[in-house]
């Protein structure tokens, strides 16, 4: 009955957003209402015996509460800052002085598609040092985006090649990675190493291609027409900024990578701190450049606003889909779905294929990777010893099937930073993600058969 009231909220969720309501609004509604649902007719609680308000109706929105403020002092703050470093470059005409000094060597390549799937395979080769989906696109949004966009490619794709840079949670030192191989018995490096670098390996040729074709093809039916912008011709002040300025926005993420496991370990950096550090030294150029005090001092209310911009259309987003999937989780819908597998007497290959699909859709509804994945990660040895399948082989195309989904959820925390920060909508954005991200799972699934069936 639980997974029935699920499916039924679900789709009227979808429905709503289908038809343009505001989706914050509509997720909030429908996390509240499967939450009461759950507790009512006894399929769950909302929140623990030491968390209650004492009251079912109230602890609905002490999960909002909460949820909320944990997202701003940690992945909120994070998206506000990157956001609001943006706007600021973007104000000084540091964004522009990048596309300059760039765009010219990239144009020789006669294709601004191949450096946007390029961008892709670079940000993939990043995530491994910076483990953080969303943090790793909104540094790219910073660095990489304006010489997409000034190369001709359009927002939507740009931001598509982004958004996905991490649909693989592959570092070693990922929660997910180790979790994956301490539940299945085995060393994390080795399972990096083993399963998760050949996987990667043919995923780059893959999704790099999918992303070319994907993204040249739908801006073509949407009739978008490839033009380098335009660097000499001044318009604006932004335009007029020194060449030098090109590596403002660069410092942030060099600041993340120097000070990591790569290079520099005794010193911590993150990236709130990158973002203030980035903004400093942005204000000390521009005193330099105008030696007018009073319009320095006012130009920072540009970051100042881009703060308050992304906590009202990006955070609020993230807080919804957390709240509809605690309903989710609340009605047990999951956990009801991979029982019902069990029972059905499947084999090892076509059980993981049940997992994998649910832990996908769950990705998609919930909007998170982690979620579902953290949430059942334990059952799986289990579930593989009852099909004779070794867990690792049923825990990798989960953990990875989780990852890559989510870049398929218009409310998924990358994919709303992203489309934030590019202007565009999530839902648009997730139709260009969708066939270069079939591409990856399609990869994963072909690889963990050719596992299994080689014995590897």
């Amino acid at each position: 009955m639980g997974v029935v009231i699920s499916a039924v909220v679900t789709f009227w969720v979808g429905y709503l957003i289908y038809k343009k309501f505001k989706p914050q609004p509509v997720l909030f509604m429908g996390g509240m209402i499967l939450m009461w649902l759950a507790s009512i007719l006894g399929y769950g609680q909302i929140l623990g015996a030491k968390a209650t308000t004492g009251s079912v109706f109230l602890d609905a929105f002490e999960f909002i509460r909460a949820t909320l403020s944990s997202n701003v002092g940690k992945l909120g703050l994070n998206i506000m800052s990157v956001g609001a470093f943006a706007k600021y470059m973007d104000k000084i005409g540091a964004s522009r002085a990048l596309v300059r000094m760039t765009i010219k060597p990239l144009l020789a390549l006669k294709s601004p598609y191949i450096v946007m799937s390029g961008t892709w395979i670079v940000g993939m080769l990043i995530g491994l040092c910076i483990n953080s989906a969303s943090g790793l696109a909104m540094l790219l949004m910073v660095t990489m985006f304006p010489i997409l966009i000034g190369l001709g490619v359009s927002r939507l794709s740009a931001t598509a090649a982004v958004a996905t840079t991490l649909c693989f949670d592959w570092s070693p030192s990922d929660t997910g990675t180790i979790l994956s191989a301490e539940t299945a018995g085995v060393d994390p490096v080795f399972y990096w190493s083993h399963y998760q670098v050949p996987i990667v390996a043919v995923a780059f040729v893959v999704v790099g291609v999918l992303h070319y074709l994907t993204q040249k093809y739908m801006d073509k039916r949407d009739g978008h027409v490839v033009k380098p912008m335009d660097v000499e011709t001044v318009k604006d002040e932004s335009d007029t900024a020194p060449t030098f300025y090109a590596i403002l926005p660069v410092i942030p993420l060099a600041l993340i990578l120097s000070f990591s496991s790569l290079w520099i370990t005794w010193i911590k950096m993150n990236i709130v701190m990158a973002m203030f550090i980035g903004l400093f030294i942005g204000v000390i150029c521009e005193y330099i450049r105008w030696r007018d005090g009073k319009k320095v001092m006012g130009d920072i209310q540009t970051f100042f606003d881009g703060l308050g911009l992304q906590m009202a259309n990006v955070i609020t987003l993230v807080v919804a889909g957390q709240t509809f999937a605690k309903g989710l989780i609340s009605m047990g819908t999951i956990k009801a779905m991979i029982d019902g597998s069990q029972s059905l007497g499947f084999g090892p290959m076509a059980m993981m294929l049940v997992m994998v699909a649910i832990i996908g859709g769950s990705a998609i509804v919930m909007g998170s990777g982690n979620a579902p994945f953290f949430a059942f990660a334990a059952l799986t040895p289990a579930v593989a010893a009852a099909t004779n399948l070794h867990p690792v082989l049923m825990l990798l195309p989960m953990h990875f099937a989780a990852s890559i989904m989510r870049s398929c959820s218009p409310i998924t925390a990358v994919i709303v930073v992203a489309s934030g920060m590019g202007g565009v909508s999530s839902f648009d954005l997730v139709k260009r993600t969708f066939i270069p991200m079939m591409g990856a799972m399609a990869v994963t699934i072909g690889m963990t058969f050719f596992f299994y069936y080689t014995g590897y």
